[in-house]
């Protein structure tokens, strides 16, 4: 007695038949897709306060400068202390300093000061007393990123 066994190869031509038509429209799909690219732009933005005080005719010889800005919103003051040498009139710094600068403006308990948006007063005290003084309004900062095309 013999026993016929059925062909398979139907079912593999219908396999073979559908990677290939899968293969197709996945090429099709990728060439009709915008290309993506990887945007390669950093941005950063950090605004800064330039505080100073000077002995326009150099009088005072070397002196210290403690600067002391006030968070108007938290109440929380931040002071810097300059060391300024003979024949070094004056000095700017810049507010708020890098915590990692050895001489940045820290509070009382040394948390360093944030570029907190708000209103601030400022003054600067000479051997003790306030030589100048002044306000500012700490501005908001916001970043934008543009993709740009290559226009392929």
């Amino acid at each position: 007695m013999k026993t016929t066994i059925p062909s398979f190869s139907a079912p593999k031509r219908l396999s073979l038949a559908g990677r290939v038509a899968g293969t197709l429209v996945a090429l099709l799909l990728l060439g009709v897709a915008p290309s993506a690219h990887a945007q390669t732009w950093m941005v950063s933005t950090t605004a800064q306060i330039k505080l100073g005080v000077l002995d326009k005719y150099g009088q005072i010889g070397p002196y210290t400068a403690t600067f002391i800005v006030h968070n108007e919103r938290t109440g929380k003051d931040y002071f810097l202390v300059k060391e300024l040498v003979k024949g070094q009139n004056g000095v700017d710094v810049l507010f708020p300093t890098e915590p990692s600068d050895p001489t940045y403006f820290k509070s009382e308990t040394g948390e360093a000061a944030n570029p907190v948006p708000g209103r601030y007063t400022w003054e600067c005290r000479v051997k003790g007393v306030k030589a100048v003084g002044g306000r500012f309004t700490f501005p908001e900062v916001g970043n934008d990123v543009t993709v740009v095309s290559s226009g392929k």
